[in-house]
């Protein structure tokens, strides 16, 4: 879906594409891993998007993104919300919003290396944090022993 007037989109619908587009990809991610049962691919996935994994993301990205993607990033995440954060502080949800928006804007102008890249890189910052975690707390658990 290429979109000719990208400029007149403003930031909280190129969010909401990109909410889709996101959770797509971690679910691609999630049934090439191997994990079938629904309960499960649910609580896996939640661990990506919520909203502090979205903001973790960008902000581990954001020197890695061209001078137009920092701009739209700053632009989303600085846009006045009409809606509340259920589950984050609003400076977290703001910085999810603009995750959301870069991953819009890069799915509806059909840039698909870049958002390939931006799927890969942010799934697997997520998947890293997650590991080290089960790493940590399986070597806390051993150390009591």
């Amino acid at each position: 879906m290429k979109v000719e007037n990208i400029r007149e989109i403003n930031t909280t619908a190129l969010a909401y594409m990109g909410d889709a587009v996101y959770e797509l990809a971690v679910r691609e991610e999630m049934m090439k891993q191997g994990y079938y049962d629904v309960n499960r691919l649910h609580h896996i996935a939640t661990l990506y998007v919520r909203a502090s994994a979205q903001a973790k993301i960008i902000k581990t990205i954001f020197d890695e993104l061209d001078e137009k993607e920092q701009a739209l990033v700053k632009r989303a995440r600085n846009r006045k919300s009409a809606t509340k954060a259920k589950n984050a502080d609003p400076v977290t949800y703001k910085w999810a919003t603009a995750f959301e928006a870069l991953t819009g804007y890069l799915y509806l102008t059909e840039d698909e290396e870049r958002l390939s890249w931006l799927m890969d890189r942010a799934i697997g910052i997520i998947k890293e944090e997650h590991t080290n975690g089960r790493k940590e707390t399986k070597e806390k658990t051993e150390g009591q022993k």
